[in-house]
């Protein structure tokens, strides 16, 4: 099937007319640069921590937590002091993680790389501030926290670290971390 040629020679002339005073563009692409080494390490260990935190943490696991009063938890092998001890202050957090404006997602990594840091560098108790907003960090922070094996207890902070917006966690900093 031949396409037909709509243009006429008046047409021609119109277009060398209109086109008669233009000139040629220079080049001026900027042809992007190939990501470099350092880029492409830093999308590698992301990914590693979002896998090593989705190793602990489980959005479809649901603990048994308490539904009224302070959110609180105690590892069964731990003395059942420590909540009472959380509650009173006696601890002083070392580390805070403040979660605001984070997905899920990145909150896990986040809470993972704390836990991590906090072990290597052998605090023992740190406060994740979750915030209040649309309810979902706080109700999923203490359902992950529960997963982690090196967390011996939780207690909804006291006012001075965040209320009800946050969690002052107990960790277990025995183990040697490199």
């Amino acid at each position: 099937m031949k396409k037909k040629n709509s243009v006429t020679n008046e047409d021609l002339v119109l277009f060398k007319q209109t086109l008669s005073g233009a000139r040629q563009i220079e080049q001026d692409k900027i042809h992007p640069k190939p990501t470099s080494s350092k880029q492409k390490k830093q999308q590698v260990i992301t990914k590693r921590e979002r896998i090593h935190a989705d190793f602990y943490f489980s959005d479809e696991f649901e603990p048994e937590l308490p539904q009224h009063g302070p959110m609180q938890y105690i590892k069964p092998t731990a003395p059942s002091y420590l909540a009472k001890q959380l509650r009173r202050g006696d601890f002083y957090p070392d580390l805070i993680l403040d979660l605001h404006g984070l997905r899920k997602d990145d909150a896990k990594v986040e809470i993972t790389s704390l836990i991590y840091a906090a072990k290597k560098q052998h605090v023992k108790c740190v406060c994740i501030v979750h915030g209040l907003g649309g309810y979902i960090l706080k109700q999923k922070v203490p359902h992950w926290l529960v997963q982690h094996p090196d967390v011996l207890a939780f207690h909804q902070a006291p006012l001075e670290w965040g209320g009800q917006g946050a969690l002052l966690v107990l960790l277990d900093v025995n183990e040697d971390i490199r």
